[in-house]
């Protein structure tokens, strides 16, 4: 397991599969270890993933400073692991809460950004989230399911601050609630860092109007992905977020919920490595 020091001195991890062209890879949760993300689909067939364990998650130290969560100090960690890897610019994908890390990122940094992909990002660093009536509506969609009765008011509860998140209602995260769903969501608690989850959107975090104006000068091109099932962000959300990039795309992807490469991978792996096209070089590994 490859490590790199960060500029505090922290000891983080990344995990490296699959074969072809690099592409650096930020986990979502907020702050989940990387190993949720799992091949991505079968993405490692056409590209090497490079993915970063955040500090505090999978197999990276825990920081001295908790403070170091904040979505914003995490920025200098996403470079330490780019200039780490030796490459001058870097094809970046981002999921769900990590899309506002990859957006702050691209803001400070946007000559190190070939391409971006946010796969179903949280766009917090734009000012934006999803609203109550949106994640209930996006919720109606699912009425015909056999577990809709009992999740269905569990999350009115949920999003009207009366109650704790109840796990009935996973099955709104996933477009195809089985087996592999359950266990893929059974796995989140012991895989996510719950203090660090909730440092990492605190105040001082995002600066939306900054973020905005940087983002405006971005040339490379972006690919926001949107689940058609996801209600956080749905596909309305998303569209809002590629419009704040000159050089974007907004695609949705039928019957997807949060995690659009368990639900339906052929596509999620063909549409995203249609948009990344031929990655970087990588050069040789670091010693």
């Amino acid at each position: 397991m490859p490590t790199f020091t960060a500029l505090d001195g922290t000891q983080l991890a990344y995990h490296v599969r699959g074969e072809g062209e690099p592409l650096v890879v930020l986990p979502g949760g907020a702050m989940r270890a990387s190993v949720y993300l799992g091949d991505l689909g079968g993405l490692t067939a056409h590209r090497r993933l490079i993915l970063l364990d955040l500090r505090g998650t999978g197999d990276s130290e825990t920081p001295a400073d908790p403070a170091t969560y904040r979505c914003d100090r995490l920025v200098d960690d996403v470079e330490m692991l780019r200039a780490h890897i030796g490459l001058d610019h870097m094809d970046l994908l981002a999921h769900s809460a990590a899309g506002s890390l990859a957006m702050l990122y691209a803001a400070r940094h946007p000559e190190r950004v070939r391409r971006l992909a946010l796969i179903t990002a949280n766009p917090s660093a734009l000012g934006l989230r999803a609203t109550p009536e949106e994640r209930l509506a996006a919720a109606r969609l699912r009425a015909g399911e056999p577990w809709f009765e009992k999740a269905f008011p569990a999350l009115e509860a949920w999003l009207a601050g009366e109650g704790d998140f109840d796990p009935a209602m996973a099955p709104f995260f996933y477009g195809r609630w089985n087996d592999e769903a359950a266990a893929h969501d059974e796995a989140a608690d012991e895989q996510t860092n719950d203090e660090a989850a909730e440092i990492y959107s605190a105040a001082g975090a995002f600066t939306p109007d900054a973020t905005r104006a940087a983002l405006a000068r971005l040339t490379a091109p972006v690919l926001v992905l949107a689940g058609g099932l996801d209600g956080s962000p749905g596909p309305d959300l998303a569209r809002r977020t590629a419009d704040a990039f000159p050089n974007a795309e907004c695609v949705v992807q039928p019957g997807a919920g949060h995690y659009p490469w368990l639900d339906d991978p052929q596509w999620f792996t063909e549409r995203v490595t249609a948009f990344l096209g031929a990655g970087p070089v990588l050069p040789p590994s670091p010693r």
